[in-house]
């Protein structure tokens, strides 16, 4: 064992979190359909991801982004990112679940060990990484943690990043989240109102986002119109 994983082990020991399950539902299965994802419902109907509604609204920056730098070079960035999140949600699920952590690379363990301190503001663990989904909104997808936040229930999303991002280009963020809110209410029949977004940065930064739905219900109708309008199976 090396001394970077004895460090790790020795500060990152399994912490006492209270979990307040909800009972799980039918766990629902995922297809790709023409280069979306789509969630298969119990009956079979088929219901577009919220992350794959969401990510055509607002994304020109993103394109003129990859214009700048080449598709090549901008693949290679967005694999580099997606692995950094997957291991950082992997440490964040671990420690939520009370476990013994298996040290990562070295950055996401880095990016970890920021986060922890906000980690610790969450309590009563109602959900993690669970798939739901709405028939009124006609969206599905999988949510990160829904717990307490600072003593209030909340949905709260893990994100992680190079830099520090301004309010309104995570607005996207507000409204997933907010999406995901509905999902439960429906799904298990108990409102939340606040969400919650965690983001931290390989500057060493933490962000941390609290709003209410309420503010970002209004733009999820017109998004998931433009996404059925662009998009049909």
């Amino acid at each position: 064992m090396n001394k970077l994983n004895e460090y790790f082990k020795k500060n990152h020991k399994p912490k006492n979190f209270t979990h307040k399950s909800v009972e799980k539902q039918a766990e629902l299965q995922t297809q790709t359909i023409k280069g979306k994802r789509f969630y298969v419902l119990p009956n079979g109907e088929k219901l577009p991801s919220i992350t794959t509604v969401l990510s055509a609204r607002g994304n020109e920056g993103i394109a003129r982004w990859r214009q700048s730098v080449g598709e090549q070079v901008a693949n290679t960035i967005m694999r580099n990112a997606a692995k950094r999140g997957t291991a950082v949600h992997t440490l964040t699920e671990n420690y939520l679940n009370n476990e013994e952590l298996t040290q990562q690379a070295v950055l996401p363990t880095a990016l970890f060990t920021i986060l922890k301190s906000e980690l610790d503001k969450i309590n009563n663990i109602v959900m993690q990484e669970g798939a739901l989904y709405s028939n009124k909104w006609g969206v599905a997808g999988r949510v990160d943690c829904i717990a307490e936040y600072d003593g209030k229930l909340s949905v709260i999303d893990f994100k992680t990043s190079t830099k520090d991002k301004k309010e309104e280009w995570v607005e996207n963020y507000f409204i997933q989240t907010s999406a995901y809110c509905e999902m439960f209410e429906e799904r298990y029949g108990k409102s939340i109102d606040q969400i919650v977004i965690l983001i931290v940065t390989e500057e060493g930064s933490t962000q941390t986002f609290v709003k209410n739905k309420k503010d970002y219900l209004p733009l999820l109708k017109p998004a998931i119109e433009e996404f059925h309008k662009k998009f049909q199976i």
